[in-house]
C-alpha cells in the first residue's frame, strides 16, 4: 500500500483528496494515512471521518510515514518550506496550485525534486474542466487573436494576494496556449485596478492575453469564464468546476508516483509563477496607475 501524508488541511481540497482515497478507493493501493499540523480541531474532524490513525506536527514528521505527500496549504508562500523536506528525503510531492509565489521558491521546489529523482506535481484543476476540449477541438474561429480569462481573485486575499485563486487564470491561459514556456522576467506586462476589479494585458506565445481578476463582494464569487478571438469567429464558455474536480489533479499524481515520471518539466512547472509573478510586480510597481 502506498501511504499518503497532508500538509496544509484547512483547504477543502484535503476533504476532496480524503474521500476519493479512503471512502470512495478510487486508487486502489492508496491510502490517506497521516495528518501534518497538529491535533488541532480540523485534524480530529479529518481523521475521524477518514479513519486516519496520525496525526504529526510538521511535514518533517512525516518522513518515514508515508510514500507521498500532498501539500494544499492555501498561501502558496509556505509552499517550499513545506515541500522540499520531503522531495528532499525523497518522497513524490504533489503541491497543489499554485506551486510557489515567487520564481525562485519555484525553482527551488524543482530543483529539490529533480535532485533526488522523484516526481512533483502541481496544475490548477481548471486545466481539466471539459470546456477546456472544446477550445482544443476544431472549429471557425481561426488562428488565435487574443485569450481572455476571468474570474474570481483578489489582490489583498491574506493568502498571497492573486496566487490564492488568480494562478487558475494563468494556468488556464497557458494550457489553451499549449503549454508554452515563459522564462522569468521575459513579460511586458500593464495591469490596472478598479475597485474590486484588476485587468493585466501581456502577450504569450504571440498570442494577446487579457487576465480579469475579480474580488468576491457580499459572499458572492465571479465564475471562471474563457474567451477565445481568432480570425474567424469567437468562442466563449464559462468554466465549471463538479463536485470532483480535484480528481484528476489526484489521478494525475497517482500515475506519476506510480511511473516516478513527473508529467510537467521544470520549465512547465514554473511557467505559471513567472506569469502570475510579472502580473503582481507590475500591479505593485510604480508604472501601475488608475488604482480606484
Amino acid at each position: 500500500m502506498r501511504r499518503i501524508g497532508f500538509i496544509g488541511t484547512e483547504n477543502s481540497h484535503t476533504d476532496h483528496f480524503i474521500r476519493f482515497l479512503n471512502t470512495e478507493h478510487r486508487h486502489p493501493g492508496y491510502r490517506a494515512v497521516a495528518l501534518a499540523g497538529g491535533r488541532n480541531e480540523r485534524n480530529e474532524a479529518l481523521a475521524r471521518d477518514g479513519g486516519i490513525d496520525d496525526v504529526v506536527e510538521s511535514p518533517e514528521d512525516l518522513i518515514g510515514r508515508v510514500d507521498a505527500a500532498i501539500v494544499s496549504t492555501r498561501d502558496g508562500s509556505r509552499h517550499r518550506e513545506q515541500s522540499e523536506p520531503l522531495l528532499g528525503a525523497g518522497i513524490p510531492v504533489l503541491v497543489d496550485k499554485p506551486l510557489a509565489t515567487t520564481v525562485t521558491d519555484a525553482e527551488a521546489i524543482v530543483t529539490a525534486a529533480e535532485r533526488r529523482g522523484v516526481p512533483l506535481v502541481s496544475c490548477s484543476a481548471l486545466r481539466f474542466v471539459p470546456e477546456i476540449a472544446e477550445f482544443a477541438a476544431p472549429h471557425e474561429r481561426g488562428e488565435l487573436r487574443q485569450l481572455s480569462i476571468s474570474g474570481p481573485a483578489d489582490p489583498d486575499s491574506e493568502h498571497s494576494g492573486l496566487f490564492f485563486y488568480g494562478i487558475h487564470h494563468v494556468e488556464t491561459a497557458l494550457e489553451l496556449l499549449g503549454n508554452p514556456v515563459v522564462e522569468p522576467a521575459s513579460l511586458d506586462v500593464t495591469v490596472r485596478r478598479h475597485g474590486d476589479t484588476t485587468v493585466a494585458l501581456t502577450r504569450i506565445a504571440g498570442v494577446d492575453v487579457v487576465l480579469t481578476f475579480i474580488a468576491a463582494a457580499d459572499g458572492h464569487r465571479a465564475p471562471f469564464h474563457a474567451l477565445a478571438t481568432g480570425t474567424g469567429g469567437v468562442l466563449a464558455r464559462e468554466l465549471t468546476l463538479g463536485p470532483d474536480y480535484n480528481a484528476p489533479a489526484l489521478a494525475r499524481f497517482v500515475e506519476a508516483v506510480e511511473s516516478g515520471t513527473a508529467p510537467a518539466g521544470a520549465a512547465e512547472l514554473i511557467s505559471p509563477v513567472a506569469v502570475l509573478s510579472a502580473i503582481t510586480e507590475a500591479l505593485d510597481g510604480p508604472a501601475q496607475a488608475s488604482r480606484s
